[in-house]
């Protein structure tokens, strides 16, 4: 499954061929360096370790950087791998015009962070009871969460308050609107998950 590791510039509105105002995702796709070959003699399996975006020298531990320098690369911030049909070698640089002939994408990202939520904004709970007749502490609460006299626990999985957000949410068929090869861009149809600047990959 090839893809490229890219960074989400942000969102805007292009208009189709029938004057639809369209919304849509902006992407930085790569240059991706190859900095290893997976092999499945060597390693088990066959991939391609790929690197983008620079980092300082300062910032990186000497593994990643005998990684690099093998590559013939300067440090990168981030890797990731993935497997390709094609051949490539050592150093080699893949652009967003493997995406070309795509017609739609998959693409993986974390979720903004939304923090502590209630169980009314994070699962959707519609609330309890009424919110007259003097009842003024119950309205967002999730009401019972099952414990009884049996089974006298509550069982994992139960939707509560908690950490909302912040989560790996891969977006899939996203329409591919346009592939800007001199600017390094892709502009997928709709929204998908992070927020401006976060680190995204994305999959034929």
């Amino acid at each position: 499954m090839p893809g490229l590791i890219g960074r989400k510039v942000g969102m805007t509105s292009v208009f189709s061929a029938d004057g639809k105002n369209v919304p849509c995702t902006v992407i930085e796709a790569g240059p991706c360096v190859v900095t290893q070959v997976k092999t499945n003699e060597k390693d088990g399996y066959d991939a391609y370790q790929l690197a983008f975006g620079e980092a300082k020298e300062k910032n990186t531990t000497k593994p990643l950087m005998g990684i690099f320098k093998k590559a013939g690369t300067t440090p990168k911030k981030h890797l990731a791998e993935f497997k390709f049909d094609e051949e490539y070698n050592l150093g080699d640089t893949i652009t967003v015009e493997i995406f070309n002939d795509s017609t739609f994408v998959d693409v993986t990202g974390t979720s903004k962070g939304k923090g502590f939520q209630g169980v009314m904004k994070r699962h959707g709970f519609g609330g309890v009871g009424q919110q007259t007749h003097g009842q003024d502490d119950r309205a967002r609460k999730p009401g019972s969460i099952g414990a009884c006299s049996y089974p006298a626990k509550v069982f994992k999985g139960m939707r509560m308050a908690g950490h909302m957000g912040c989560d790996r949410v891969t977006t899939k068929n996203l329409r591919v609107l346009k592939v800007i090869p001199e600017h390094n861009l892709i502009l997928v149809k709709g929204s998908c998950a992070g927020c401006i600047g976060s680190t995204v990959l994305i999959w034929k």
